[in-house]
């Protein structure tokens, strides 16, 4: 502990006695993630390896329309969560117990809604229902603990009263309907017309309690690396799922032979998450953030569909796996668009933050882009051709790798340019 240790107790106090929530300095120099908000991440790998599971599960079992819907509600729910402790952590985090005993609240309804998503991904496959109350009541018990903190801040911060209890208001909203969509008996399309509607709700908070996400003290490079390092956590579900779509392919009586299907799923699985790692660490998301505050809510969020690129990866990866191992329906070509688009989302999503964030179009990001798509266009193409899923794999896997030879040759003196251009002008907006 540091004497810069928000929550260092002084003489006859406890370790972490109570501090007040009155915001942190957003410049605050060698503001980093601390050890509380790594463990938060972790209990959300949970979360995030239990959806592309099951997500897998039905891609191979050629029920891609309904993995698709059930992966997104799942995805939303987890990544809105964790985005809206992220914020707030980096605006107001205190480290004191209070803080520690409401964010260990947030991880046990992590770890309930968890335990929910099967039921709901059952549910979306049979199709005639959406049984989601224990995901429903794991989100609630995350966002009252958010509610306890937003609390805080309003009792201990004057000047952020006013942006704190709008939060109260609206967050108590969203979760009231949140549970009477959950234990209404409606039929499946109702519920997911009301879950469309309440979802909007959950993204539009921070616009209406702060105009965006300008209104509380957070701090750009802090909250840049909790999204870099949450990315990671993610991106370990691309390992996860080499590691299950290379076991089964293992020959020999016991498992210990190397088949040509074995290495060509472990070099395309370790590849393809290399390469999506190299590609996002590529873009300076804090410096950007430093002159470009206003547009927080277009990085914070943005990132949702950033994450569930990540993660379908991973799921499709695993998919690849079960259809090598025999145990998928879908076809060969359904199986390598289950890897490419997602790989296609993240990485187009990821240039489309680049640009927005910075203002700034680059023909050469287009040509960058147009290739990396080809690519992937490609490695369908050659699976409708019948060229086995093994090697469109691998193609799959060179797509992340046009940005990084791009980057690494003559998009890295772009973007040092565009950087410069943004510096120069030091604008807010």
């Amino acid at each position: 502990m540091t004497e810069s240790d928000p929550a260092a107790g002084g003489p006859g106090r406890v370790a972490h006695s109570r501090v007040p929530m009155r915001g942190r300095d957003p410049r605050e120099r060698g503001r980093k993630a601390t050890p509380l908000e790594l463990l938060f991440d972790l209990t959300f790998v949970v979360a995030v390896g239990t959806a592309s599971s099951y997500f897998a599960e039905m891609v191979a079992g050629d029920h891609a329309g309904p993995a698709v819907v059930a992966f997104t509600l799942a995805m939303f729910a987890i990544t809105n969560a964790w985005i809206s402790y992220s914020w707030f952590a980096s605006a107001f985090g205190t480290d004191d117990w209070l803080y520690r005993s409401l964010t260990m609240l947030q991880m046990i309804g992590v770890v309930v809604f968890a335990l929910g998503l099967p039921a709901m991904f059952h549910s979306v496959e049979e199709g005639d229902h959406l049984e989601i109350r224990a995901m429903v009541i794991g989100y609630v018990v995350m966002r009252i603990a958010m509610v306890a903190q937003w609390w805080r801040t309003a009792r201990e911060s004057p000047a952020f009263h006013r942006v704190s209890t709008a939060n109260i208001r609206w967050t108590v909203i969203a979760q009231a309907g949140w549970l009477v969509v959950a234990f209404t008996k409606l039929s499946f399309g109702p519920v997911l017309v009301a879950f469309a509607v309440f979802a909007v709700l959950e993204l539009l908070l921070p616009v209406l309690t702060q105009g965006g996400a300008g209104g509380t003290p957070w701090h750009p490079h802090h909250v840049a690396e909790r999204y870099g390092l949450f990315a990671i956590i993610t991106l370990g579900e691309g390992v996860v799922g080499t590691v299950a779509s290379s076991g089964g392919l293992l020959g020999g009586p016991h498992g210990t032979e190397w088949t040509a299907n074995a290495v060509a799923v472990v070099v395309a699985g370790v590849g393809l998450t290399f390469g999506m790692w190299w590609v996002y660490f590529s873009t300076p998301f804090g410096d950007i953030l430093v002159h470009r505050r206003a547009r927080g809510y277009l990085f914070g969020y943005g990132h949702m569909l950033v994450f569930a690129g990540i993660a379908g990866a991973g799921a499709g990866l695993h998919v690849a796996g079960l259809y090598l191992e025999h145990h998928a329906k879908a076809g060969a070509v359904a199986v390598v668009l289950s890897l490419a688009l997602p790989v296609g989302l993240y990485l187009l999503v990821v240039y489309l933050l680049h640009t927005l964030l910075l203002s700034a179009g680059d023909r050469f990001h287009l040509l960058l882009i147009s290739l990396t798509l080809a690519v992937l266009g490609a490695a369908v193409l050659l699976s409708a051709a019948g060229a086995p899923v093994a090697v469109c794999l691998l193609v799959v896997m060179l797509a992340p790798f046009v940005t990084v030879v791009g980057y690494e040759t003559v998009g890295h003196r772009h973007q040092r340019r565009m950087l410069a251009d943004l510096t120069a002008r030091r604008s807010p907006s």
